[in-house]
């Protein structure tokens, strides 16, 4: 029996795949520094399992939610959203989904005939390609500059065509930490509506923001914008949740409607344990989101030098937001022999166990991945490795 072409079009996930072979060999003995995974190493703050296991107690989660969340959980992300922004979201805006991840895909389903187009700067998060793939659209890559890793509307205009339904637009980006300004925020979002595009925005790292630099979401910049913009976000990254499974949409009513028959059809509620456990984080005590930021700041201001000083290793600047280092590694390439930025992940694992993402991952070949949301010990351990890889392989 045949499998759907659709299902064999999808790549499985490498960050997943590396991370889980990475924790294989860890298990297995050997000294593994992992540097895959895009998950926090901070355990979630005490206050939000305390009130996910009185939630527990007390029977609140043992029963069906609505689909899209619970009432005080999606009036809270609402009001929380329209304090940062300016915006006037309520509950009719608001889906919560089992993680931003679902969100994303549930986007796709609702907007997304087969053969609409959908425009992916590079570098791009792994599973957005595939989440189009799996609605019947297709994925348009949009390269950016030569030594750039933001997108200009001149070039996504370059790959526009009249099937193009929406630009995913991600700040702070994965892989690369960079944030979008509010003027390339601006100019890309006029663009889409003079050209009736959605704007897909996965805010995921908002508040992971460095050394002074700030963000800007798509939907503070103009009503226009906001109306045209599709805002993604969860708790995985600033609350240390990514167990929980939360994440959320905000968007006009109309998009909102069709996402709720998606979601009820495909997984119902996320787990209602998780609901609560999210109503505490964006209520309760915010210390740990500054904590947790200001820790990420510290291993980034460390570890950025050393891997700047590895040989054949460049980076145009220090990424602003997320946590991950995106180097060009070509010169490192055509040092070591290495054919490509998966050999070389490949046998850094192998050697120096040290586990690293290739930059083909993300469309972006000579390239590699490296994430600090590990301890600073691993940080300094990986960087040595890495650069005595290179050392020992270098022609």
């Amino acid at each position: 029996m045949e499998l759907s072409k659709r299902v064999q079009a999808v790549v499985p996930s490498a960050t997943l795949a590396l991370s889980t072979k990475a924790k294989q060999l860890k298990k297995e003995g050997l000294d593994v520094v992992n540097l895959t995974a895009g998950e926090p190493n901070f355990q979630t703050p005490q206050h939000i399992k305390k009130a996910a296991i009185k939630a527990i107690e007390e029977g609140r989660s043992d029963f069906y939610t609505p689909a899209l969340g619970i009432t005080e959980l999606r009036q809270k992300i609402a009001e929380y959203t329209n304090e940062q922004y300016g915006t006037h979201y309520g509950i009719k805006n608001t889906a919560v989904t089992v993680g931003g991840k679902f969100s994303l895909y549930a986007i796709a389903q609702t907007i997304l005939d087969p053969g609409d187009e959908v425009l992916i700067p590079l570098p791009y998060w792994v599973s957005y390609s595939e989440q189009v793939k799996l609605a019947g659209g297709k994925a348009v890559f949009v390269l950016p500059k030569e030594g750039h890793l933001k997108i200009t509307p001149a070039q996504l205009e370059q790959a526009r065509t009249d099937k193009t339904k929406a630009v995913i637009i991600n700040s702070p980006q994965n892989p690369s930490g960079v944030i979008y300004s509010r003027a390339e925020l601006e100019a890309l979002g006029n663009w889409a509506v003079e050209n009736n595009i959605w704007l897909i925005a996965d805010d995921m790292y908002n508040k992971l923001v460095y050394n002074g630099n700030s963000f800007v979401s798509l939907v503070q910049l103009s009503e226009a914008i906001r109306e045209q913009t599709i805002l993604v976000n969860g708790f995985s990254k600033t609350y240390s949740m990514t167990g929980w499974r939360v994440g959320y949409t905000l968007a006009p009513e109309p998009v909102i409607a069709k996402l709720k028959a998606v979601v009820g059809h495909a997984t119902g509620n996320l787990a209602a344990v998780s609901q609560y456990a999210a109503l505490e984080a964006i209520t309760g005590d915010q210390t740990c989101v500054e904590e947790m930021r200001a820790e990420y700041e510290e291993r980034l201001n460390t570890f950025y030098p050393l891997i700047n000083e590895i040989p054949g290793f460049s980076m145009k600047g220090k990424p602003a937001g997320a946590f991950y280092l995106f180097p060009d590694i070509r010169e490192a390439l055509e040092k070591t022999g290495f054919a490509d930025a998966d050999q070389f992940a490949q046998a850094l694992l192998g050697e120096a166990f040290v586990a690293v993402v290739p930059g083909e991952a993300f469309g972006m070949p000579g390239h590699i991945r490296l994430s600090y949301a590990t301890s600073m010990l691993d940080l300094e351990k990986a960087a040595r490795r890495i650069k005595k890889f290179v050392e020992q392989h270098s022609k």
